[in-house]
């Protein structure tokens, strides 16, 4: 029996029509903040409401006045219950309706309303590794596998590790309507990238986070988990970064904005960089296609740079900019709203708008 077909002979026999829908929402771990969910059923047709949860037992109040709210800002469908199931991205309200100190979407709204003429356009390159049993995916119990450099793009079995989770990840991320456009495994066994965009600042970060989740709940039915970790394995290893590419309308029409904007990255570089995602320091090395965290640098087809500019975008002479900085566990909320208030500031400034 079909889903339509099993709704209509509910309705039939007079029982409420029902859907799920899991409410998300980054609580206030520190230094890196999870993700939290639970499931709410609701009547057919009815819109996900306000709701609440225990901020206490996710380090965002005290047990004495414990109350939160979670307001609905995104919704998609949920491609792991089916039917008519959704998943719902939140953000956190205080009971008097104001945002809670790890609302960061909220600040990121007022950044992205205020500089909404210049079409900002971002695309997150999103790595991440894959742990069993303590141990990424892929090396040997008590030991280290090959040296990296066959891992990156491979193929075949001595190679690739969890091939099988990311491609369910990658449907699923369809099914939902996200804004999904590739995947690749990356340089260590077990570690892979997927990329989001491009897309408008909000729009690109609550799908990044629905994305995020879905990967550690599709994991999840493996028995592995996924981690953000920027340096999940010491020494001869690369890191996992969340590099962040950007461009305004004057940016993909000109190469004297894309300038400007690696110019002012430049003037503003450790308020980025502190805000970057914990432990950057122990990525942005000046090793593993990084820039040290406390040099800025910016250059053509310089995976050793901060900003890297492509290649393509030079000889075009328009295009956009990578910020290879961010990493992993970065909030998309966080740098996204770092980007344009940085870079969309200093092009009206300019006059390149």
């Amino acid at each position: 029996m079909s889903v339509a077909d099993e709704r209509q002979a509910a309705s039939l026999e007079g029982i409420d029509v029902t859907y799920k829908a899991e409410y998300i929402w980054i609580d206030g771990t520190e230094p890196t903040a999870k993700l939290r969910s639970k499931t709410k059923v609701l009547a057919d047709g009815a819109e996900p409401p306000l709701w609440g949860f225990d901020g206490s037992s996710t380090n965002q109040a005290t047990g004495h006045s414990s109350d939160l709210v979670l307001k609905p800002v995104f919704t998609c469908p949920d491609p792991i219950r089916g039917g008519d199931n959704v998943l719902v991205m939140c953000e956190v309200l205080h009971t008097d309706m104001t945002p809670h100190a790890t609302n960061t979407r909220s600040l990121l709204a007022g950044v992205a309303e205020r500089f909404a003429d210049q079409e900002s356009w971002f695309g997150i390159e999103q790595e991440y590794t894959f742990f069993k049993d303590s141990r990424p995916l892929g090396f040997p119990l008590g030991g280290f596998p090959a040296p990296q450099g066959g891992y990156y793009c491979g193929v075949g079995a001595d190679e690739v590790f969890g091939r099988d989770i990311v491609e369910l990840h990658l449907d699923r991320c369809l099914a939902a309507g996200l804004k999904i456009s590739g995947i690749n495994a990356e340089v260590m066994p077990g570690q892979w990238e997927f990329q989001v965009g491009p897309a408008g600042p909000l729009e690109v970060s609550d799908h990044m986070w629905v994305a995020r989740w879905l990967l550690y709940r599709t994991a999840e039915e493996f028995d592995v988990a996924a981690t953000l970790d920027p340096k999940p394995v010491k020494g001869d290893w690369n890191g996992a970064g969340a590099h962040t590419n950007f461009s305004t309308k004057a940016m993909r029409e000109g190469y004297d904005p894309i300038i400007t904007a690696c110019e002012a990255l430049g003037g503003n570089a450790m308020e980025h960089v502190k805000n970057y995602g914990h432990g950057i320091e122990d990525r942005l090395t000046g090793h593993h296609e990084t820039a040290r965290w406390d040099k800025f640098s910016y250059g053509v087809s310089d995976r050793g740079a901060s900003v890297r500019i492509p290649w393509q975008v030079e000889v075009d002479k328009k295009g956009y900019i990578e910020d290879r900085r961010p990493n992993a566990n970065v909030d998309p909320y966080v740098v996204t709203r770092l980007i344009v208030d940085t870079c969309c500031a200093a092009l009206a400034k300019a006059g390149q708008v």
